[in-house]
């Protein structure tokens, strides 16, 4: 015996939702509780260094289990025709037409939801790991630099890398609008979003400036060619998690500030940060307001 965990996770037109995953997880951690050896398998375009679906044996399989989603569909059907040999059970599945053949051709049903009745999901049970959550701020293009901008080549840098950081990526924009729910209205619902953070990850001056006021770490990429303001101001801060655009492409670089950016020195480091110190700034513009008027 040899049973078969998918879900529609496994099919390159399906997706692979983290309800999904979790409770593809959750019965392979059953079928391992119970002793019979199982194999989860996934699509090539969600997990291409994984078991594919499309390149299993079926004949290796005494059993298939389907599990989470629609138990409907073309792709549903094909997995009744391709393991025909097979038990085929179907668990934790939306069931919306009992009568339709997709459903039918499963030897057993297990629904989560059925004409009305509902049955806590599988992936309520399902072990999680905690990761790092990051969030990703990503500055617009500043033509003010006019050539020595290079904000496409160094943004295409930053996220293939940060794409293969296991770490729950968040992008945020500092952008303020009224009425548009994918963005803050005000720089206290920015500042809250950035306070329950584990890392920042910004070419953005406000990126930083904002990341370490709430005391998080920040790893800051320049985007303009030689220095420009995010450099100064890490400068000004005294903050060294900095990489220029020059050196925006070498991915040890970024792991190695990755790294201690997620150390306790380097939140011990950011937290001194979270301390005021705009007050030079302020300092001038009050000794020049009390000078009198300027011409």
């Amino acid at each position: 015996m040899r049973a078969l965990v998918i879900s529609w996770a496994s099919f390159r037109h399906g997706e692979a939702t983290a309800g999904d995953v979790l409770a593809m997880r959750e019965v392979g951690e059953v079928l391992s509780t119970i002793g019979l050896p199982h194999d989860l398998a996934w699509s090539p375009v969600y997990r291409p260094d994984e078991l594919s679906y499309e390149e299993v044996d079926p004949a290796r399989y005494s059993h298939v289990v389907f599990v989470c989603g629609p138990a409907h569909g073309r792709q549903v059907r094909e997995v009744h025709r391709r393991f025909a040999h097979c038990c085929r059970i179907a668990v934790g599945v939306s069931v919306i037409d009992p009568a339709d053949d997709a459903v039918t051709g499963f030897d057993r049903v297990f629904a989560r939801d059925h004409d009305g009745i509902g049955t806590p999901d599988l992936s309520l049970g399902a072990r999680t790991d905690e990761v790092l959550v990051t969030g990703v701020i990503l500055a617009p293009g500043q033509g003010e630099y006019g050539s020595a901008g290079r904000h496409a080549e160094v943004h295409t840098s930053v996220t293939e890398w940060i794409a293969g950081v296991d770490c729950a990526r968040i992008p945020l924009d500092t952008r303020l609008a009224h009425s548009d729910w994918e963005r803050c209205e005000t720089p206290d619902q920015f500042t809250s979003i950035l306070s329950h953070l584990d890392v920042v990850v910004t070419t953005r001056l406000h990126g930083l400036v904002l990341g370490l006021r709430a005391g998080i770490p920040v790893l800051a990429v320049d985007p303009v060619d030689g220095g420009g303001k995010v450099s100064a101001q890490a400068d000004a801060l005294g903050w060294p998690a900095l990489v220029s655009a020059a050196e925006s492409g070498d991915t040890n670089l970024l792991d190695s500030w990755w790294r201690w950016c997620s150390s306790v020195q380097g939140r011990s480091v950011a937290a001194l940060r979270a301390l005021p110190t705009g007050d030079g700034l302020v300092r001038d513009l009050v000794e020049t307001l009390k000078s009198g008027p300027v011409r």
